[in-house]
């Protein structure tokens, strides 16, 4: 009973989080115009890290949208997942993934936008995974994560690549170099690094198949997605940047085709798809494609229009997907073709769902159809021959989204109800988020001064400055676009009456898909597995002289590749001493007697022999501390020997012939290069600069006069501290196996 309780309790903590959104909102709204550049002490700024942030019109929009959307998804998720024991988990993400978002849209360093974005992968898993115990939920998680945070790393070599170019990881520093950076001979690298984040992170051809993926995730999640968050960053950075790198051939060339291609790609798949939330994801696909094209022309034109079209777009698909989510929860059933004339059980959800397809459509009363006439004025404005043809991708795409907003509509709504699906409208605090979200695009779509003026000049002035001349206007008269627009819608709407022919002729096109870029994709992560595998069983295969040979002849490789002309060292003969020769050569006999041994008590007096003759060279070479730990070590080292010796079976030789021979040239290689080695750092000269620190402050700042120790203790402290734990672990591990004693009936105590 007390589990229960604090169960229903777990969203109450989490109550400040949209209350805070909600002043941020508030706050946001109440800002005047004017950029803002505030800089937090972080104590990073040497490595060009610095917590600072940005407040201009671009991010104020993306803020504005990220705190309203947030806090309708917070109220609309707490009805939807009543009951479920997972809700304070979901919404710690949940708050997570709205913290990281605004510090994307508001960081000034480059750094810290890359900190922020990798945050919203992260928090993005587990949403995407919520319900992990279903493969395909843990599935689309990974697949999500992996996708958009390797684009992130490659995104963070371009700002790396960037911040060095320009001197500093700030956002104002680099943008005031915009000439100096598309003129440097490294600026194709950085743009493709940088296009490579962003087109991952907003789903681009042909890293677009994640974002369908992830509707393994709730509901909320979904519309929170795909509205004005993650999908939406990396339109983000490209407008952000485009004042640094875009106008170039090269940037209007690799956005546009790669805008172009996702916005068609996404309207095609759309239409096909039978799922609710497959189908508003593709046509999300199709809008970000359309907003990566028009950063791409980058045209004042087309950067308002990107601005009008991405603040509509947040709008009207966070209400189509709250709305589908509703009848998935209400019903249990998300295939449109099982759903028929709900809108009689389900009045208020249709209400909504209505109202958003009327922006999906982008034709009539709505802030979409002001957006959709803008875009194409402003792909007509590219140029001879590519403007027809960007025209007729934007009709074209058009028509097949007036398809996709009657199969979500039309199909589940209208029609005889069907007695075997059955449904009702949820409490108000899940049907009337989406509902004002629907009716918010019809009611600034009839009155579009004061939100142009307020909210989307000043973000249009933040990514392009001749953008701030342009206004919005839902009536331009009859003209071509109009007659175009409401040509498509038509053609869209005899396209879905007329579904039941074509839908069976592209099957074979949606077949097709199983060799596209998913398919590609999961070919990729089972070749990672299992090499993965491979390596695994090669490289860990759990016997230990195959460890020492992998790591004794990368030793070898890499010293004699690192020697290149060649080493020097000297060796001088004339001054060694008898003792000394007489000490290496008991080493060299130990050595020799100990591999040759067919006693276990044997090899191990012979390795004492060898120990010990060490520790006499400390000696003789004036360092007593080192031959005292020498002594400890060999002593501890042959007690414990012996002590296990005599419990294990009698020596065997068990490799081949070949493979000791193998063994022995091996040692013999190793046995030179090291010696190579010592001989080569004899002969060169030591830099004094580190003994003469460690003489200067072991006394005074560590107190000590033994510096060996104070080196040990306080200079290498937490390297000593490793080898400590290192030993007592061993130590631990030797005890238990002493304590494996058998007992009378055979078993182990």
């Amino acid at each position: 009973m007390t589990h229960t309780r604090a169960r229903s309790r777990a969203p109450a903590a989490f109550t400040a989080l949209p209350l805070g959104m909600l002043a941020l909102f508030v706050w946001l709204a109440a800002t005047g115009g004017g950029t803002r550049v505030v800089g937090l002490p972080f104590g990073a700024e040497a490595l060009g890290f610095a917590l600072s942030f940005r407040l201009d019109g671009l991010s104020i929009l993306f803020g504005m949208l990220i705190s309203a959307i947030g806090v309708l998804v917070y109220v609309y998720a707490a009805s939807y997942l009543a009951g479920r024991d997972d809700q304070a988990r979901f919404f710690g993400w949940l708050s997570l993934f709205m913290l990281a978002m605004i510090g994307i849209v508001t960081a000034e360093n480059l750094i810290a936008l890359f900190i922020f974005w990798e945050l919203t992968s992260l928090a993005s898993w587990f949403l995407i995974g919520m319900d992990h115990e279903r493969s395909e939920a843990r599935g689309a998680a990974l697949q999500a994560l992996l996708v958009t945070a390797g684009g992130g790393l490659a995104m963070l070599a371009g700002f790396v690549m960037l911040g060095s170019m320009a001197g500093s990881f700030e956002l104002s520093a680099i943008q005031q170099q915009g000439d100096a950076i598309r003129a440097h001979a490294h600026y194709l690298p950085v743009l493709l690094l940088v296009a490579a984040g962003a087109f991952t992170k907003s789903a681009q051809v042909p890293f677009h198949f994640w974002l369908p993926s992830a509707m393994e995730a709730p509901a909320p999640v979904s519309a929170y997605l795909h509205s004005a968050t993650m999908v939406k960053a990396g339109v983000f950075l490209l407008a952000r940047l485009l004042s640094v790198l875009g106008g170039t051939p090269q940037w209007v060339a690799l956005l546009g085709v790669a805008g172009a291609v996702t916005m068609i790609t996404g309207a095609v798949l759309a239409v096909l798809a039978s799922d609710i939330k497959k189908i508003l994801a593709y046509s999300t696909v199709s809008a970000l494609g359309s907003l990566v094209l028009l950063i791409g022309i980058g045209s004042p034109a087309a950067v308002y229009a990107a601005v009008v079209f991405l603040f509509a777009h947040a709008l009207y698909k966070a209400a189509l997907f709250m709305a589908g989510g509703i009848i998935d929860h209400e019903t249990g059933v998300r295939d449109v073709e099982r759903l028929s004339g709900l809108r009689r059980s389900m009045p208020l959800t249709a209400a909504a769902a209505i109202l958003g397809a009327l922006s999906l459509v982008s034709f009539g009363p709505v802030l979409s159809f002001a957006g959709k006439e803008m875009v194409v004025l402003a792909v007509a404005g590219v140029g001879a021959g590519w403007s027809t043809l960007l025209q007729g991708l934007v009709y074209t795409t058009s028509m097949l989204l007036a398809t996709a907003a009657a199969l979500v509509v039309f199909r589940p709504l209208f029609g005889p109800p069907d007695p075997s699906v059955r449904g009702h409208d949820p409490s108000p605090a899940m049907w009337l988020p989406p509902l004002l979200l629907g009716a918010s695009g019809v009611v600034l779509g009839l009155i579009p001064y004061g939100i142009t003026r307020v909210l989307l000049a000043p973000a249009a002035a933040a990514i392009h400055p001749g953008a701030s001349r342009l206004h919005v206007s839902l009536w331009h008269g009859v003209n071509l676009p109009l007659i175009m627009a409401a040509v498509a819608t038509a053609a869209g709407v005899v396209l879905f009456l007329t579904r039941s022919a074509w839908r069976r002729a592209a099957g074979a096109l949606a077949a097709i898909s199983r060799f596209g870029p998913e398919a590609a994709w999961n070919a990729l992560l089972r070749g990672a597995v299992s090499y993965a595998g491979w390596q695994t069983r090669v490289l860990q295969n759990g016997y230990l002289r195959s460890y020492l040979l992998f790591i004794i002849v990368t030793m070898v490789l890499l010293v004699v590749t690192a020697a290149g002309d060649g080493i020097r060292f000297r060796f001088a003969i004339n001054d060694t001493q008898f003792h000394e020769i007489f000490f290496s050569a008991v080493i060299v006999a130990g050595a020799l007697v100990a591999v040759r041994s067919r006693s276990r008590l044997g090899s191990v007096a012979a390795l004492g022999a060898v120990g010990y003759s060490v520790a006499l060279l400390y000696i003789l070479f004036s360092a007593p501390d080192l031959a005292m730990t020498q002594f400890l070590i060999e002593t501890l080292t042959v007690i414990l020997f012996v002590l296990v010796i005599y419990r294990l079976p009698r020596y065997a030789i068990l490799t081949p012939p070949a493979e000791r021979r193998r063994d022995i040239a091996l040692c013999a290689l190793t046995g030179v290069v090291i010696a190579g080695l010592v001989l080569a750092a004899a002969h060169e000269a030591a830099d004094p600069s580190l003994a003469r620190f460690y003489g200067a402050n072991s006394l005074e700042k560590a107190h000590g006069r033994n510096i060996v120790n104070v080196i040990l203790v306080d200079f290498r402290a937490l390297d000593t501290l490793g080898e400590i734990t290192v030993v007592g672990v061993a130590a631990i591990g030797v005890l238990a196996l002493l304590r494996l004693r058998p007992t009378a009936a055979g078993r182990r105590s």
